[in-house]
């Protein structure tokens, strides 16, 4: 046995010492590489999403370029797995109780359309304008008005306390300059001000009768 480790033998404290460090460095090595591991696949598969609605530019269909999709899904799967992930209301409670009035009302007006709730652009529209559809893809509407044949006729933004905060105005306007170009109609639902008379009129005004 080597002269070096018998010593170490007789200092059993600089041992333990010395193999505590050794466990220590090992761990935060192993951290390090998997964290690289998981950044990478992270960067992989975002980049990849940014082009996988590709088919929407022309509004037709479409596949996302030659990225590979189970190459993806393996990637995103595997993010998956070294997450945690819980349930939460897809609405506050203000907007909850605005979708079931405004839900109601759309029945009674007309059980064919329906109404949806957090609908992105993105699903809805399309464009052949690669840059254009980008900055509208991930915008959402509070509310969609959808009509029988499953298009989207109206969009409704609920302007609850404090939603004209930062950048609200300048999202609304992009979103409200595309659902014009788009020929969708776009009317705002003010809390504390639209009155549930009014928002029957609303539906009545833009829901035809059946």
């Amino acid at each position: 046995m080597p002269t070096e480790i018998l010593a170490l033998i007789d200092k059993p404290l600089l041992l333990i010492a010395l193999l505590a460090v050794g466990a220590v460095l090992g761990i935060a090595v192993e951290r390090l590489v998997e964290g690289q591991k998981r950044a990478e696949r992270r960067a992989y598969w975002q980049g990849r999403n940014t082009g996988k609605r590709g088919g929407r530019f022309g509004g037709g269909g479409g596949t996302a370029g030659s990225a590979d999709p189970c190459a993806i899904a393996t990637s995103q799967l595997a993010c998956v797995m070294e997450a945690t992930f819980r349930a939460r209301p897809l609405l506050n409670g203000p907007e909850a109780k605005l979708f079931k009035a405004l839900d109601a009302a759309v029945i009674a007006r007309n059980p064919g359309w329906q109404v949806m709730a957090q609908v992105s652009l993105g699903e809805f529209l399309a464009s052949p304008d690669k840059q254009a559809f980008l900055s509208v893809n991930s915008k959402r509407v509070d509310f969609a008005l959808m009509d029988p044949d499953a298009r989207v006729a109206h969009a409704i933004e609920y302007q609850g306390a404090g939603h004209h905060q930062g950048t609200a105005a300048a999202r609304d306007a992009v979103k409200k300059e595309a659902l014009r170009r788009a020929g969708i109609g776009y009317h705002e639902v003010v809390a504390g001000h639209t009155t549930a008379g009014e928002l029957r009129r609303l539906v009545e005004k833009l829901v035809p009768g059946s």
